[in-house]
């Protein structure tokens, strides 16, 4: 297959911009999460070895061109690409800053004290479940999905993989989650539990 060069100028400031590093990082990350050579991404692109292994460098600033053969060989839009190269996530997260959310339907209430980033596989959620609130996920929303469960006051029913845990205050249940789950508070005053949450 005969590859598509795209012009892009070899003129390059003496310091790196910031997103282009970044975006390099994350185009090798996604080649080799693949097991690809870059002969391979070539022949799957249409784009020279010589400019990916550049463009994967932060050598060049990758033109929309570029980027759109790139995205359309690893099933992402451009948009989804650059979220997943955003600046640092911010090293405090204020606790006025930290998103509430509330189901009045089931009695549920979700604080992310650190919430998710493109550049972190973790997150950190406050849960709070009023008395009687039985809550059941049909599906995980990753498969594999790392979660550490901390009870902090009162007591909460896991069921998952079809084995059911009782959790009562300062007890911690550790799992990956495969299918679905099911959390119910089991406590007359309700729940609060610290749910820390990690990708595969």
């Amino acid at each position: 297959m005969s590859h598509i060069r795209d012009t892009v100028p070899d003129v390059r400031s003496d310091e790196t911009d910031p997103v282009d590093a970044r975006l390099g990082v994350r185009l090798a990350e996604l080649r080799a999460e693949r097991g690809w050579s870059l002969g391979e991404l070539a022949d799957r692109s249409g784009v020279s070895r010589s400019t990916l292994s550049r463009a994967e460098r932060a050598e060049i600033s990758p033109t929309a061109s570029l980027l759109n053969r790139l995205c359309a060989v690893y099933g992402r839009t451009m948009s989804q690409l650059l979220s997943e190269v955003e600046a640092e996530p911010e090293a405090v997260v204020r606790s006025a800053a930290q998103p509430v959310w509330q189901d009045r339907t089931s009695g549920f209430v979700r604080r992310s004290v650190s919430p998710p980033h493109a550049a972190l596989r973790g997150e950190l959620v406050e849960a709070r479940l009023a008395p009687g609130a039985d809550l059941a996920y049909d599906r995980p929303p990753v498969t594999g999905l790392e979660q550490h469960i901390w009870i902090l006051e009162g007591a909460l029913e896991v069921t998952a993989q079809d084995a059911e845990h009782r959790l009562d205050t300062g007890d911690c249940l550790r799992m990956r989650v495969w299918g679905p789950t099911r959390f119910r508070c089991a406590d007359p005053e309700g729940v609060r539990y610290l749910l820390a949450v990690v990708r595969p």
